[in-house]
């Protein structure tokens, strides 16, 4: 294979991934020249850690990646993080505010009911809720039309689509699922498409898993891992993996103009063979108008939910024991929530993120798609935090410290038929031109690396998406 001149444009864990992968290609003895650029002035996109409440490691965005799919585990043990930088969640678990706090019953998938016990002696739900689940393996199959919401409803009723499925699944991506395809939550899927009842087909889920030593036995591996100085130490680490590949990293650079010519593509004057557009949708729409109108017209349509994100730290005592002891956090359903949909116990979840005063650190989340909340100006901000959760908690909440990060347009929202969207998409995309990120093929960190793995695989060959 002759020589091939690849650009990534997007310094995020995307971007990262992509440009890793073309380093691991290079060092089979291909001939590739690898870049990276990233319009800001640092890498990690929505990845960031910086220090709090007298902690040096305290995450503003993902404080953790999933284990039970491959790719961040393997991304993080290719780029040099060993056991020792890696730290998992305490055993604590997570609560729903409906009302007051409940604990969220076992045996669930999602959110979805997989056992019967739990949820006849939950405190979560009514008795009729109660009633309206029990009837779903007596209902005929559901067609939902790729609508988790709709789905949902229809098998379960409201209670357990409002106080478990949206709470959850709309917690992790900052979505409405009235409005979220189904199609893009597999676990979910899966189990609507080989199953007519989701409770049967459910328990049968959680019971091979038992038996492949998912769930029960003495020492379960984690769901999630970190690194102990947080996420930014895999950004970190990765950087310094395409550099000593060979790869070539610069920052505050956005590719500005992309045209054809001289048998590749010309970024801002320069040419290369294969393009990776690792950006949020509605970015790589701007680049690409000139050589693929039709691509820039529908990635331009593509939606985002705008998430704040605010950490807290109470004085020592602030939260009672009984409240925050044992538990990570807690859910706000949609029919409760005002601005906060999410409140993450930081102290109680992470055993490194305690400050050695007693003092104690939260998470709390603003907005998700449907909720707005970048119009609010810190003071505002500030007094939803202090009211919600400090009514929430029962308590009078007066942080000693508080920080305010905004994510606008950080979680791309997935619309019904989402996957047929994005197949019609790439068809308008010519050759040598890759788009890849979370506003395509799966949201998380996890997703996000297998994405940019792929679109660096098909950087080298030029062809294929």
């Amino acid at each position: 294979m002759t020589s091939r001149r690849v650009l990534v444009v997007g310094g995020g864990i995307t971007g990262l991934a992509a440009a890793a992968r073309l380093v691991d290609v290079a060092a089979t003895g291909v001939d590739v020249d690898i870049e990276l650029w990233e319009a800001g002035d640092r890498l990690g996109g929505k990845i960031v850690t910086s220090s709090f409440g007298g902690l040096d490691h305290v995450d503003e965005g993902a404080d953790a990646y999933l284990t039970r799919v491959p790719h961040a585990v393997a991304f993080a043990r290719k780029v040099g993080l060993g056991s020792g930088d890696l730290t998992s969640p305490t055993a604590a678990t997570a609560m729903v505010w409906c009302d007051e706090l409940h604990p969220i019953p076992a045996g669930i998938l999602l959110g979805v009911p997989a056992s019967v016990r739990p949820f006849v002696t939950t405190s979560l739900l009514s008795w009729r809720g109660k009633l309206r689940a029990a009837a779903e393996p007596f209902l005929p199959r559901t067609d939902p039309d790729d609508s988790i919401g709709a789905l949902i409803r229809a098998r379960f009723g409201f209670e357990v689509h409002d106080r478990l499925v949206d709470a959850l699944v709309g917690s992790i991506y900052a979505t409405d699922t009235d409005h979220a395809s189904l199609a893009a939550v597999p676990k979910l899927a899966e189990l609507a498409k080989h199953n007519r009842s989701l409770l049967i087909g459910g328990r049968a889920a959680r019971r091979r898993a038992a038996a492949n030593g998912h769930i029960g036995g003495a020492a379960p591996a984690p769901i999630f891992d970190a690194p102990v100085a947080g996420m930014g130490a895999l950004v970190d680490a990765a950087a310094r993996y395409v550099e000593a590949g060979g790869g070539r990293i610069h920052i505050n650079r956005a590719g500005r103009t992309l045209a054809a010519g001289d048998g590749g593509w010309i970024v801002d004057g320069e040419r290369f063979d294969s393009v990776v557009l690792a950006t949020p949708a509605r970015q790589a729409a701007e680049l690409v108008k000139a050589v693929a109108p039709d691509a820039a017209e529908a990635l331009a349509t593509f939606e985002h939910a705008d998430v704040t994100l605010v950490r807290v730290r109470c004085p020592a005592g602030a939260i009672p024991n009984d409240l925050a002891g044992g538990h990570s956090g807690y859910l706000v359903p949609k029919s409760r929530q005002r601005w906060v949909t999410a409140v993450s116990f930081g102290s109680e979840k992470w055993s490194h993120w305690r400050p050695p005063d007693g003092s104690q650190i939260l998470r709390v989340s603003l907005g998700r798609d449907g909720l707005p909340v970048a119009d609010l100006d810190d003071d505002a901000v500030i007094d939803a935090v202090v009211t919600e959760v400090g009514g929430h908690l029962g308590i009078d909440l007066q942080p000693d410290e508080v920080s305010i990060s905004r994510w606008l347009g950080a979680f791309p929202q997935y619309r019904p038929h989402h996957v047929e969207r994005v197949a019609a998409l790439e068809r308008t995309v010519p050759d040598g031109i890759h788009l890849a990120g979370a506003s395509y093929r799966g949201i998380g960190i996890p997703a996000c690396i297998a994405d940019g793995e792929r679109a660096g695989d098909q950087a080298i060959d030029g062809t294929g998406r």
